[in-house]
């Protein structure tokens, strides 16, 4: 009997003759699940990152814009001029800021003829020889010009001109179309009226009066720090650019919280405008006696822009026995004039007196 034996045929090359288990399913798909997971947490992380990043440059787009604008405010080009509005004769005066960094213009609308001072003179030819010695300087508000419409402006230099005054209008460099500078808050603005104080004297005033409005009564007291050609000062509806008005202002067109606005509005307005808010010398204005001139601060108590409370603090400051106040009970800014106009005149035509009065005597 004969016995088969059966050779197991070899394998081919290569294939393992021991076939290696095959991965779970549910292990591929452990694996796989934390990977997916790390790639969508990176996603999420880059985007929220951007849009954090694109909501911060959007702040602070938005803030600088707003900066600008303070820098930069929108002012309507002059629609008239003394000769047309009031019939005054009146002449184009250019000069450059105290500081030579700026140009100011402006009119300078002379005195009337036939008295000077107070005194009637004999004859047209003495009169037109002499001019008066007793010079206005106007100081217009912020987002105005020198026409300021609303005060309104050219009626009040009507009511200096029959009063025998001359009359300084200018324009500030922000509301200045041949000129144009930005707003500083009085600092660059301080200088640009020592300007026009300047030329007032250089025409043959020796008395000078600066009447402010809003920002530009402001502007008046920083100037009056800086100089002794001012012999007295009207002050209506007076703003000083500090923090606390800046932002109540500001407030009061977008509602924007305190912090961060006003630092990063106060941290750009020197990129817009070469001066820092903080260069401002509010502490001098708000405690400083040295106002040694008379003052006749007037506001309102319903003025929306600027607290009369700051308007009572510097007037209980000052010692000089013409410096007075006239608090207007639910008068608003800049609209005392228009609102009481007789009593307005009255008030001011009498301050003006007194102060010709003890200037001409001191003058003796």
């Amino acid at each position: 009997m004969s016995t088969t034996i059966m050779t197991p045929i070899p394998l081919e090359s290569g294939f393992p003759q021991v076939l290696q288990p095959f991965p779970p399913i549910d292990g591929l798909i452990n694996r796989q699940r934390p990977q997916a997971r790390t790639r969508r947490y990176h996603l999420l992380t880059a985007w929220t990152a951007a849009v954090a990043a694109m909501c911060l440059l959007l702040v602070v787009v938005f803030h600088g814009y707003v900066a600008w604008m303070l820098a930069h405010p929108y002012v309507a080009p002059l629609t008239s001029n003394p000769k047309d509005a009031i019939g005054l004769d009146y002449e184009d005066i250019v000069i450059p800021s105290h500081s030579g960094k700026t140009m100011v213009s402006g009119w300078y609308v002379p005195a009337a003829s036939g008295d000077t001072d107070g005194v009637t003179l004999a004859s047209s030819a003495t009169a037109s020889a002499v001019s008066s010695t007793r010079t206005v300087v106007f100081s217009h508000g912020y987002g105005a010009n020198r026409e300021e419409t609303w005060v309104p402006m050219y009626e009040l230099t009507n009511l200096l001109h029959s009063l025998n005054y001359n009359v300084v209008l200018f324009d500030y460099g922000y509301a200045s179309y041949e000129y144009k500078a930005p707003a500083t808050g009085g600092l660059e603005e301080s200088q640009q009226l020592l300007a026009a104080v300047n030329y007032a004297k250089s025409r043959g005033a020796e008395e000078i009066v600066v009447w402010g409005f809003s920002m530009g009564a402001g502007t008046a007291l920083q100037a009056a720090l800086q100089t002794d050609d001012i012999d007295a000062m009207i002050l209506d509806s007076l703003f000083i650019a500090s923090p606390d008005t800046l932002y109540n202002n500001v407030k009061q067109i977008v509602d924007l919280p305190r912090f961060p606005s006003m630092t990063l509005i106060q941290s750009m307005m020197p990129i817009w405008s070469g001066a820092s808010l903080k260069q401002i010398p509010v502490d001098r204005i708000m405690d400083s006696k040295g106002y040694n001139i008379p003052l006749y601060i007037i506001h309102g108590t319903s003025d929306a822009k600027a607290p009369y409370q700051t308007a009572e603090t510097i007037a209980a400051e000052q010692s000089n026995p013409l410096s007075r106040s006239w608090i207007v009970p639910r008068g608003q800014h800049e609209m005392l004039f228009r609102e009481y106009p007789n009593e307005y005149i009255q008030r001011a035509a009498l301050f003006l007196s007194q102060v010709n009065q003890t200037f001409t005597s001191d003058a003796v």
